[in-house]
């Protein structure tokens, strides 16, 4: 029976991936009182205990502006946890599932990024999410690292819940409308990993299995849109009161500490193609706010 460690279970993802992966192996989920990702020594202690036979890894310093003036913490936690845990994982001979982010890309191509196109982060967090991919691919373990964009769900911090919050705060939002992403439900990240888990436990050689699949895919939901597009339609499924007005800014009228990358599209056609389909980002929005 395959042994499955959940790192920060209390995270959008994480909260998620422990119901997703029940059924598929034994679950020990842990949150960051149990594995603090900034404390490598717990890192390697907890998987040393655990023995797991698969390490998936949502947890991550998230925020992408106290990143900025916080580079060795967000490195620790974003590139150095995340090598440990593939050192780890080699030893047990474990395979390992990590998430990253759109921000390795620096967003200036005009079409979705595809899995071959060159990083180049053009902030803190991005570039510490590129050091963990690194650190992984090289530890030469069976790994799979899915890169995902703008995750929201009705849990933890993120944009739908902030958004909704201000609805009920203010008469108007100024959004960003010319940065360009894929808005994915924190769901739809933990049900495509648990169709990914489950293939890999119904093939009779897991070793061949991950050996020909191992490697970088990106999961996002399908389609593109713009932060202002994205609060639009939050903004159709939410139950407020008054809805707010909604005014269009550039990202140049709203100045934060860490640049944000232009174009966030990723293009998810070599996922699909290997594992199975993704859905819109409109109807997996509308599913997620019911």
């Amino acid at each position: 029976m395959s042994r499955i460690l959940i790192t920060g279970k209390t995270g959008q993802v994480g909260y998620e991936l422990e119901r997703s992966l029940q059924g598929l192996g034994e679950i020990i989920a842990v949150d960051r009182s149990q594995m603090d990702l900034a404390d490598l020594d717990q890192v390697r202690d907890v998987i040393r205990r655990v023995k797991p036979t698969l390490i998936v890894n949502p947890a991550a310093y998230t925020a992408v502006d106290k990143a900025e003036s916080e580079p060795d913490l967000a490195l620790r936690i974003n590139g150095e946890a995340p090598a440990v845990m593939a050192e780890e994982a080699k030893k047990l001979g474990a395979a390992m599932i990590h998430y990253s982010t759109d921000y390795v890309f620096d967003g200036t191509k005009e079409g979705p990024y595809f899995e071959t196109d060159p990083t180049c982060p053009v902030n803190m967090y991005g570039s510490s999410k590129l050091a963990g991919e690194q650190a992984i691919q090289a530890a030469g373990i069976p790994h799979l690292i899915l890169r995902t964009s703008w995750v929201y769900s009705t849990h933890g911090k993120n944009f739908l819940l902030t958004m909704l919050r201000l609805a009920q705060e203010r008469e108007e939002l100024s959004i960003v409308s010319d940065q360009f992403g894929a808005p994915t439900w924190s769901r739809t990240i933990a049900d495509t990993t648990a169709h990914i888990v489950a293939q890999s436990l119904a093939t009779t050689d897991r070793a061949a299995w991950w050996n020909e699949r191992s490697g970088l895919y990106h999961l996002t939901a399908q389609g593109r849109t713009s932060w202002f597009g994205f609060t639009e339609a939050i903004m159709d499924h939410a139950s407020v009161h008054k809805k707010p007005k909604l005014k269009a800014i550039l990202a140049k009228d709203y100045p934060v500490p860490a640049r944000r990358p232009n174009n966030s599209v990723l293009s998810s056609q070599r996922l699909q193609q290997t594992f199975c389909g993704l859905p819109q980002w409109q109807a997996a929005l509308k599913l997620c706010q019911e």
